[in-house]
């Protein structure tokens, strides 16, 4: 897809949903595997499934509901999204970061992503959440390799400071208020879909990641080539300790994120609200 069938594609699934909801979003939420519950206190406007939104793609992936919806957080206008395109299910990176552009045509420019990833860090226990505060990116891959268009974002985009400081000092003060335990780390990216070797984790760690996943970090890219404030949560659903290695269980990935999720949904809900309404 070249820049100009991009920019193409983004005009033609906005003015869908215009047509759709009269709603202008300030803040984007990607709610990620197992965390599908919408955050706490969303007053919902609008109910939009992909399929209804040209362009869009649509994950098959358990626990996706593949659902914008449209509303209100902290009195805040807000699109959740219940679901995501993975790069392992085949997808392309543009197609994987295609809603995130979306979302920035809707006019939003603030966005918090949440995802399921697994804990490195010693320290981590299953059910933890983790700030992320920077990232890695060892998918080998890029959703803005290829000519670019400066109506989206600049050529290069400064990666100083890919998590706003001032969401992570909300967020940490919302934990406080909430007495949600919340740690803070460094993510890395990989592609998937098999999960990591003892060896590969023993590297990963090795190379300052504190937290293993299989998104976020083309969102980010997206998000902060458009210009948007970035924050990301990251629920630890399994432990990726090299001498203490367990086969994976997904049905125990899902009940463990299902067990955060509550948590996880005031923490959204406490951040969103306190996001100042210009940018």
């Amino acid at each position: 897809m070249s820049e100009s069938e991009l920019s193409r594609a983004i005009r033609e699934a906005v003015e869908a949903l215009r047509h759709l909801t009269s709603s202008q979003p300030l803040v984007g939420v990607i709610l990620g595997t197992g965390l599908g519950s919408l955050p706490h206190g969303f007053e919902t406007d609008t109910v939009v499934p992909y399929e209804r939104i040209p362009n869009f793609p649509r994950s098959q992936v358990e626990s996706h509901a593949n659902e914008l919806v449209f509303g209100r957080l902290g009195g805040r206008p807000t699109v959740v999204m219940k679901g995501r395109v993975h790069y392992y299910e085949g997808f392309s990176m543009r197609e994987v970061t295609f809603p995130i552009r979306v979302l920035r045509g809707l006019g939003a420019k603030y966005l918090v992503i949440s995802s399921a990833v697994g804990g490195m860090d010693p320290t981590l226990s299953l059910g933890d959440i983790v700030l992320v505060a920077d990232h890695i990116n060892l998918m080998g891959d890029n959703p803005l390799i290829g000519p670019n268009d400066e109506t989206l974002g600049p050529r290069f985009p400064d990666m100083s400071e890919p998590y706003d400081r001032s969401l992570q000092e909300i967020a940490t003060q919302v934990a406080l208020e909430e007495r949600i335990a919340l740690g803070k780390g460094t993510l890395v990216a990989v592609a998937g879909p098999n999960l990591e070797t003892r060896a590969e984790y023993r590297f990963l760690r090795w190379c300052g990641a504190d937290v293993v996943g299989m998104s976020m970090v083309p969102e980010n890219l997206v998000a902060i080539h458009g210009g948007m404030k970035v924050a990301a949560l990251a629920v630890v659903t399994d432990l990726c300790f090299p001498d203490a290695l367990e086969p994976v269980d997904v049905d125990r990935i899902l009940a463990t994120a299902a067990e955060a999720a509550p948590s996880l949904s005031r923490l959204i809900a406490g951040l969103v609200a306190r996001i100042p309404q210009q940018a």
